[in-house]
Parts: structure tokens; sequence; C-alpha cells
């Protein structure tokens, strides 16, 4: 497990060095955030190149620690350190005052991201248990997604995986976005467990991608409330599904404290009732590994983008105290020279200046290259969030960024020219069927709901803050009409497209995947609903109230899926003793890239293995846009014995066969059939047949 710390310590560095090179105003803290998710890209997409040519080995392992490394030598010019000297002070001074003088809002950010980390740790922690009786999750909704990962992880690990075959559907390119569970597939190999690789990556993402939401909503909307409000809205993100709470709070007769104490139901996603939503931890960031490592690559992206589009301001008057300057953040250097403009923005002066003399010394065209190398890592860690990317910036040049058109040229460039490769890869003989992933298919995943009904239960009064951010007439600025600046709005539209695109087209064979472009209006639609929160809890009266109840309306169903998750309400069994034990005798029976038929679905303990499934369950395939129905009508007729079922497994190059639990409680099977074959391994119901081919 040390070497796993000290492989992702080397990459959040190396990363974090890079970040000098494109934003010279961040602090400490959001360096390293960025780092974690720019090394950990880096360390995957490397680490692969590596282990294809010299094979996963201790010397790949040891090669890519370098590689991720490489950056540090940067450190060797003069200015960069002197400006990483200067930050490592600030950074030690911010951490003296804070602990000698604190102040209050000093106090209000150490709370808020102490109660963060113990949040993440416990919910991620519960992502994947394992108990003397087998593997479990404490997460409903990654009842499936876990064995998929898992067998993407122990096929790298354990498999010999290269060039990578599908580990759920064999004889088949593997097309899905790979590069966060190669990162998981890398620690393991340095030492780490399954779940101690999963943990440490998730965690670390997990915290960098709230630390770079926090400093997105700080840059858009200069208000530090806002830059809290903007993270907790993400995190307990739901619909109005707590309205369910107090229904059953009434038909149940445990009371309130009574059902809290063991919520076991979900209430921001369930079955045939309309909520689809979900919650961000439960629903996305803890099943959908790569989403986790995309958000904060493209947070990075839109936070550049933003920096490179600011244009000259005059003097603003603000409500003192109401609101930082632009880039004023806990810790955060902002021109040095400039002191005099950096106390007054500290201590909430009436006057904040920002003007093009305390900006940037980093050129336009080399903060957006830069950008546009960290999007062109996206392809193989998210490709929904690499579409978006490339979209909205399309957009968000078109609106803003005109006057840097030369700046924008150099974003598309290069991370078309980082993107190509992979995308090519991906792509080249794939067996996806294009075709799935397009479709009309009007309201997302709306059923026979009303549209509008759909949305208001889904997302609350998100959409009615938005609107009311947008339009609310700012008294307290001079300058500006609105509280959302013109500059913001243009910002903001490009982002729309994620909602109007996918509730108009589908964009995955399965529909409710859409939610991985939407998820990205809602991400920057919550810095505008975060500073509308923030403004009303600056009044006084019934709209500080108001506030408080409307932030409590848009987080409390998910605050209670979260809770169900933290409380340990429910466990939800994957894999049983026996078949953890199984696990281990295939590997020992088995050679790494050995051919194994099981019965296709989610919980085969084949999963553990790192061997190749014909087939796995047909949900995660059919959701990749591949056509299973022939594969699996032929895998049931090797099970019942047919005629032509020797033929069968020839065709498919099957090496082992399993007969267990999940074969039988399917359907008959034809047992005096594999008698014929050598049976090499049992475990309690499992057992593996070897098949000699002709």
């Amino acid at each position: 497990m040390f070497f796993a710390l000290a492989l992702a310590l080397v990459a959040i560095l190396g990363g974090a060095v890079l970040t000098y090179l494109f934003d010279e105003d961040a602090p400490l803290a959001s360096r390293l955030c960025m780092g974690a998710c720019i090394g950990f890209a880096a360390l995957g997409l490397f680490g692969f190149i590596l282990a294809s040519l010299f094979g996963f080995t201790s010397f790949a392992l040891i090669l890519n620690a370098v590689v991720v490394a490489s950056p540090l030598v940067l450190v060797g010019r003069p200015k960069l350190r002197a400006e990483m000297s200067a930050d490592f002070h600030e950074a030690a001074r911010g951490v003296h005052r804070a602990v000698l003088h604190p102040t209050p809002q000093t106090i209000v950010y150490i709370v808020f991201y102490a109660l963060v980390a113990v949040v993440l740790w416990l919910v991620f922690g519960r992502a994947m248990v394992e108990l003397p009786d087998g593997i479990y999750t404490g997460v409903q909704n990654n009842l499936g997604d876990l064995p998929f990962h898992l067998s993407i992880i122990t096929s790298f690990t354990d498999g010999a995986n290269f060039p990578p075959e599908d580990p759920t559907f064999a004889g088949a390119r593997f097309t899905y976005p790979f590069v966060a569970d190669f990162v998981a597939a890398c620690f393991v190999r340095a030492g780490a467990t399954l779940r101690q690789a999963m943990l440490l990556e998730n965690f670390v993402l997990a915290l960098s991608f709230v630390g770079l939401l926090h400093r997105f909503t700080l840059k858009l909307t200069r208000d530090w409330i806002a830059g809290l409000i903007a993270p907790v809205l993400v995190l307990f993100s739901g619909g109005l599904g707590w309205l369910n709470l107090l229904e059953h709070v009434r038909v149940s007769g445990q009371g309130l404290f009574g059902i809290l104490m063991k919520l076991q139901q979900q209430y921001t996603i369930t079955p045939d009732t309309g909520y689809r939503w979900g919650n961000s931890l439960t629903t996305l960031l803890i099943p959908q590994r790569g989403i986790l490592l995309g958000l904060p690559l493209a947070l990075t992206v839109f936070t550049v983008w933003w920096m490179v589009t600011r244009k000259d301001e005059t003097p603003v008057k603000t409500n003192a105290g109401a609101r930082g300057h632009e880039d004023a953040e806990p810790g955060e250097r902002g021109n040095r020279a400039k002191k005099k403009g950096k106390k007054a923005a500290q201590q909430g002066k009436d006057y904040l200046r920002v003007s093009a003399s305390s900006r940037s010394s980093i050129p336009a065209i080399q903060r957006m290259a830069l950008a546009g190398a960290i999007a062109g890592l996206l392809p193989l860690v998210h490709a929904h969030s690499f579409v978006v990317v490339m979209v909205v910036g399309a957009g968000v040049a078109l609106l803003t960024g005109l006057k840097q058109w030369r700046a924008w040229a150099a974003f598309f460039i290069v991370a078309s020219i980082i993107a190509a490769p992979q995308m090519w890869w991906a792509t080249h003989g794939s067996s996806v069927q294009a075709s799935d992933f397009f479709g009309w298919n009007f309201g997302w995943d709306k059923g026979k709901e009303n549209f509008f009904v759909f949305w208001l239960k889904n997302t609350g009064l998100l959409i009615p803050l938005i609107f009311a951010a947008l339009l609310w007439s700012n008294r307290k600025l001079e300058g500006q009409k609105y509280l959302a600046s013109r500059r913001l709005l243009l910002f903001y539209l490009p982002f729309t497209l994620c909602f109007i695109i996918p509730n108009l087209i589908k964009l995955a064979p399965w529909e409710w995947d859409n939610i991985k472009v939407i998820f990205y209006w809602f991400i920057a639609s919550v810095p505008l609903v975060a500073l509308f929160l923030a403004r009303l809890m600056r009044e006084r009266g019934i709209l500080r109230a108001a506030s408080v109840v409307l932030l409590l309306t848009l987080t409390l169903a998910g605050a209670l899926d979260v809770w169900s998750v933290m409380s340990k309400a429910a466990e939800f069994r994957i894999f049983d003793a026996d078949g953890v034990r199984f696990a281990q005798v295939v590997k020992a029976q088995t050679q790494p890239r050995s051919t194994i038929l099981h019965e296709p679905t989610y919980d085969t303990p084949i999963f553990l293995t790192g061997r190749r499934s014909v087939m796995g369950y047909p949900g995660h395939i059919g959701s990749h846009g591949i056509n299973y129905d022939e594969r699996l009508r032929e895998i049931r007729r090797i099970y019942a014995g047919a005629p032509d079922a020797i033929s069968l497994l020839a065709k498919y190059k099957v090496e082992y066969v399993v007969v267990g639990s999940h074969e039988q409680r399917e359907r008959p099977i034809n047992e005096a059939f594999f008698v014929r074959y050598q049976l090499v391994g049992e475990t309690g119901e499992y057992r593996l047949y070897k098949i000699e081919q002709p």
C-alpha cells in the first residue's frame, strides 16, 4: 500500500506543478486539486501505453511514475520556483493565522471542508465492503456497476488484457473509457487491495472535485458564501422526493427518528415514480467511475475559459463584506504586486478594482493550449465529458471569445491532436453500433410524465431559481443592473445546450445515460443558484429565512440518500464467500487470457478473476451499443446441451465453463452434457470445467 500512496502522491505533485504554466493565481489547495485529476489522468493514459509495450510489470509501473513525475523538472526554473516558494509560505502563514487568530470566515471554511471530507470518506468507503460472507456494496445504485468495474480492473491486473478486449464480451475490442479503472489497476499493482485502490482514487478525486467546483463558483460569482453553497447543492442534489418521507412517517408509525435510523429507501431515484435524476454521489460519482475523473478535468478547463474570456471591468461598488475580489479565495495569491488591492479584497472594502494590470502574465494562447491538452485527455477518461467540453467550448468561444480567437484556435487544435488517436483507437474495429446512440426522444427519461412536472419533481425549484438569479435586480452593485452580470450570462448560455439537446435526442443506447451530459448543465447552473441563495442570506427577516428553506428543498432528498449510505442502513451482497474463494480457484487453474463461459449476469465471480467472459451482464453490454441477442441465445443452447453445443463452444473459443448457482437459478442445466469434460475446480456450488477444443 505504501508504494500505491507514493505513486498517487507523485502523480498529484507532477500535475500540480503543471498548473503554474496556465494558472498563476491559484492557491496551493486548488493546485493540488487540479494536480490530482491531471496527474491521475496522465497516470492512466501513460501507464496503459507503457503496460502495452512492456507488460504490466513493476518496471512499467516505475517507468510510469517517472513519466508522471517529469513535470517536477520545471522546479529548476527560477521564476516558477519562486512562485512555488511564495505559495508554500502563504499557505503556511494561512495555517498559522487560522490556528492563532481564526476569523469567522476561516472557521467556516475549516468546518466545511472537514465535514465534506468525512462525508466523502464514509460514502465512498461503502462503495465496496468486504465481509466474511462475501463482498457487498452499501450503495444500491452500485450493485451492478461495481462488479463491472472490478472486471475491468482485474482484466488488467490479473488478465493480461493488452491489447484490451471487452472483459464482458470476449472477442470485441474494448471501447469503454477505462482510464479511471486503469488508475485503480496501477494502485493494485503497486500493492493495494481492490477496495483500497478504488477508495484511494475515489476519495482524492471527489475531494478535488469539491475544491475545483468551489473555486469555479468563486471565479464566476465573486461570492465566498456562494462558493460554499455550490458544492452542497451538488453533493446533496436530488428533487422533491423528500415529500415521500413525510408520507412514510405518516403511515409507518415509527416516527421520523425511527425511519431515519433505518433509512433504506431511495428518495432521489425510484422506479415507476418519475424520480430519475438521482443524487450525484450515490447515482453518478460512485457507480460511474469515469465521470468522477472527467468532472474535475472539465472544471479545470471551464475555469481557464473564464479567466481567458474576462474583459476589463470598471471599479465596482459593493456592499461591505458582501462580495470579494473575483480571484479572492482562502490563501489565493492574486497578483502580489497589487498588495493594496488584495488587502482591500480580503477586508471587504467598498471599492474593489479589477483591472487589466492586476491580471495574468501568462499569454492567453499558452493558457488555452494547455487547457486544450487537458481536454484532450478526456476521450478515454469519460467520452461524454469530452463531447461536452468541445461543444460547449465552441459556444463560449462564439459568445465571449472572438477577441481571443487565436487562443481558442490553440485550444481546439491541441485538444484535437491529443484526442484524435484515442478516438481512433476507441472506434476502429469496434463492435459498437453507432446507430443505437442516436434517436429522437423527447423529455429524457420522463416516460409518461408531463415534461414540466417531471423536471419539477427531479430538480425541485432549481430551474425557477436559475431564472430568478438571472433576472434579480441588483441594487447593491453600482454599474451592474442584475445580480448575474452580462458576462456571466453569456458564459452560461452555451451550457444550456447540455439540457436542451439531451431532452430532444437520445445520446446513448439507454436513454438514462443522457444524464452524463445533462449533469454538466446542472454543474454550470449551480453557481447561479448559489449566488442567488447567498444574496438572500445577506438580507434580513423573511428573505434570509426563505434562503434556508430553499436550500433545504434542493438538498433534503439527496441528503436522505447520502445519509442512508453513511448510516450503513443497507448492504447488498454481490459475491458470496464461496464465489470469492471460487475466483481464487479460477485464477489458479486458468491462464490469464482464458475465455470462460458463465451465466450472463452482473454478479458472477469470474469478474474477480480478470478472465474474459463470453458474455457478461446484458444490461451493461446493451448500454454500450453492442448487439448481444445472438450470443445470448447460443449461450442458452450450450447450457441446455443442444445438438450444436459443442460447435458453439468452438465458435466462441471457450476454454472453461462455469456451472454453479447462477447458472442453475436462471434455467435448467443439462448436467450430463458437462460430465464429459474435466472438472478442474470446485468450491461450494461452483464448478469449473475445462473444455478441450478439437
